[in-house]
């Protein structure tokens, strides 16, 4: 009773007291009670104050991950800028970004800044990173042209886009923006974004900052451009690739005189100012005859960013292993088989990749034409490589004992279901393994590939330890190439034979600087040691059976007059492939044909325009060079004149220039002098002289 009391009387208490303090805050209350037109502004003001609160804490949300972003401060600049030389040191062009060394602003010409206020933000000074009147201006420019005519970012937002966040059109990205321009203002001067801004905008061409677009499109420094080419620098800003004056330089004049029409409106400067820029716009410097092998760049650059990856530095100098003649002349043998015959065997697209015996990637075609598709086919294009694959089917056999000139039935063979056939669906019966290689046998590949020891596993894994990158299947039909590879992949793989079983270390780049000349990655002391993949008496059988393939074989075409080579034909399914992949003693080169939408040629076989173009080139590559033969065959360089080799159709074949001839060990001696004469100090003219007048030869301190 006692405990049913107290809770009874707590209770009472409780609600007691809640009452009598509601009835005092409903009598303090009525003291603010207003009616008519006064309630009306209250309710108002205070729901947009509960709304407005309720969005800034939406926004809030939102921007923590931008936010986050500035928790280390500003991030350092992480593109990669390379500089590419070819094998002999000449320059071949560039990839990343181009950047040049930050000019202050102070240095930079006032009517280049003032082109640039003009354009991107003319209240720069007057607004602490989002401009609500300018936005306000934009919308009404939009709203009355019926479209995005003018963007409402202050140069403050552009540079926190450009510093931290994507190009990503979405209202996260635009929340994210203002917070990240707010956080800039307070942490940074209005010189200092600007600077910033000016040194980090991409402008097109590859170029990152006015300072590498002013040596990019007038070849000067950026303190020397007058105001012409300061307006035109300006109009990039909007639309860096449209208006690039030296894509469409029409469209960058125009775009550089509203530049100049926005510099006279804001004030910055007067009409009479600006009009002889009008009459005399600015002209870029012509990059239509700079030659670049663009294919193998891209290549060259991938391979850079995974070697670079562990490396603090971010601009390079590469010197790559190209050789700007071979890749001429690969250029030139791909484009002349596709305008002769390209449109009699309906064939559209062709490919070539060409490794040196040192396994550096010396020439690369990677389509018909750069300009109108950057796919690189090369090294990109997965295709199937028929024939060309069953390179790995017998170097697996002959590994497991066989001999060239054991004994096999070609007949008919089935695996479960699958029972392939032979071209021509003939059998020849029994005959040696070379025999079948030469004649490009499926079913005699096919029973190789399924004796005890071997398997579609084991040719898999045997193709990828010569060099194979692209993942393979291992299924049953493996034999006869269905499985896709890269034309790359095909010439590293087969570069193995003229290595004598050795891996080639396939590579692009040689040696990597930094700009003050400090090697940072050098091949020779940073790659891997060759391995051994093929015993020595498997590559020689090998090599003996390639050789008989372009003398006996499917690839006659490829003969060449001044060395024995080796190599394979492959063709498939429909003919949509047709593939040539043959070395010699110096080079190892893939060549492929078909269409890009796997549409079938017009019975194109890899005898045919592959093995032709692999012979122009060859014939041309091995003139004034010192011949290296093929391991382990006989006769590997006979005498000029003992082979009868096809001549070129059409036109003469194609030459290409070369120093005298140069063997291997004259090279090293030049190596090593070249390095020996780089560690020598000068001798002074005092020192010269005075050896001079004592009758000695001048002594060079070391």
């Amino acid at each position: 009773m006692e405990v049913d009391a107290w809770l009874d009387t707590t209770l009472w208490r409780l609600f007691h007291g809640f009452s009598g303090a509601w009835e005092s805050v409903t009598i303090a209350s009525r003291r603010f009670r207003v009616r008519g037109f006064n309630r009306v502004v209250v309710e108002l003001c205070c729901e947009t104050l509960t709304i407005g609160l309720a969005g800034f804490i939406v926004l809030l949300v939102l921007a923590q991950p931008a936010m986050k972003k500035t928790v280390a401060g500003l991030p350092q600049q992480a593109d990669y800028s390379v500089l590419f030389l070819d094998r002999h040191g000449n320059e071949i062009g560039r990839r990343g970004i181009l950047k040049a060394d930050a000019v202050p602003i102070d240095e930079l010409p006032d009517h280049f800044v003032k082109a640039v206020l003009a354009t991107e933000d003319r209240r720069f000074f007057e607004h602490w990173g989002i401009d609500f009147i300018g936005l306000g201006r934009a919308l009404g420019q939009n709203a009355r042209a019926g479209g995005v005519v003018q963007g409402g970012s202050t140069l403050t937002q552009q540079l926190a886009k450009n510093v931290f966040l994507s190009n990503e059109r979405s209202l996260e990205r635009k929340i994210n923006e203002a917070f990240l321009a707010l956080w800039l203002e307070a942490n940074l001067t209005k010189r200092e974004i600007v600077g910033m801004y000016l040194d980090r905008a991409y402008m097109g061409g590859g170029a990152n900052g006015a300072a590498a677009a002013a040596e990019f499109y007038f070849g000067k420094n950026i303190r020397d451009v007058n105001l012409a080419e300061a307006a035109m620098l300006a109009g990039l800003f909007k639309a860096p690739t449209q208006y690039a004056p030296h894509n469409n330089l029409p469209a960058a004049r125009a775009r550089a005189n509203v530049v100049l029409s926005a510099m006279v409106d804001s004030g910055f400067m007067t009409e009479g100012q600006v009009v002889a820029a009008r009459r005399h716009p600015a002209t870029a410097v012509d990059r239509s005859v700079i030659k670049s092998p663009d294919y193998f760049l891209d290549f060259a650059f991938d391979e850079i960013q995974r070697i670079a990856a562990d490396l603090p530095q971010r601009t390079f100098v590469a010197r790559t292993t190209i050789d700007m003649g071979l890749q001429q002349l690969a250029d030139e043998s791909v484009d002349f088989h596709l305008r002769q015959y390209g449109k009699t065997f309906g064939v559209e697209e062709g490919a070539m990749a060409v490794i040196a015996d040192d396994g550096g990637v010396v020439a690369m075609v990677g389509g018909r034409d750069y300009g109108l598709s950057q796919f690189n086919r090369a090294t990109r294009a997965l295709r199937q490589p028929g024939s060309s694959f069953k390179a790995y089917v017998y170097a697996l056999a002959m590994e497991n004992g066989h001999k060239p000139t054991d004994m096999i039935v070609d007949g008919p063979v089935s695996v479960g279901n699958w029972s392939p056939q032979n071209y021509g669906l003939k059998y020849a019966g029994r005959l040696q393994i070379q025999d079948a290689m030469a004649r490009s046998l499926n079913t005699v590949a096919v029973k190789l590939s399924q004796e005890k020891g071997a398997g579609p596993g084991k040719v898999a894994e045997l193709a990828r330890n010569m060099g194979v990158e692209t993942p393979l299947r291992g299924d049953k039909t493996i034999a006869l190439g269905t499985n896709e590879v890269t034309i790359l992949d095909q010439a590293t793989g087969y570069s193995v034979f003229p290595a004598g079983g050795l891996t080639s270390n396939r590579h692009a780049v040689q040696q990597i600087t930094d700009a003050e000349g400090h090697v940072l990655w050098d091949a020779e002391r940073d790659m891997p040691p060759r391995r051994r993949v093929l015993s020595e008496q498997a590559t020689k059988s090998m090599n003996q059976m390639f050789v008989r393939i372009p003398e006996v074989g499917t690839a006659r075409r490829a003969r060449l007059s001044m060395t024995r080579a080796g190599g394979k034909t492959g063709t498939t399914q429909s003919y949509r492939d047709a593939w040539f992949v043959g070395f010699t003693g110096n080079f190892t080169a893939a060549v492929w044909f078909g269409n890009d939408s796997y549409k079938p040629t017009n019975k194109l076989t890899g005898g045919g325009l592959p093995a032709m173009t692999w012979q122009r080139f060859m014939e041309a590559a091995h003139q004034g060079i010192e011949l290296r033969p093929i391991p382990y065959i006989d006769d590997p360089i006979p005498a000029p004149g003992s082979i009868d080799v096809p001549k070129p159709e059409g036109e003469d074949a194609p030459q290409i220039a070369r120093p005298a001839l140069i063997n291997n060990n004259t090279r090293r001696v030049l190596s090593d002098l070249e390095l020996l004469l780089s560690t020598l100090q000068p001798t002074t003219p005092e020192k010269f002289a005075s050896s001079r007048a004592d009758g000695l030869e001048p002594s060079v301190s070391r």
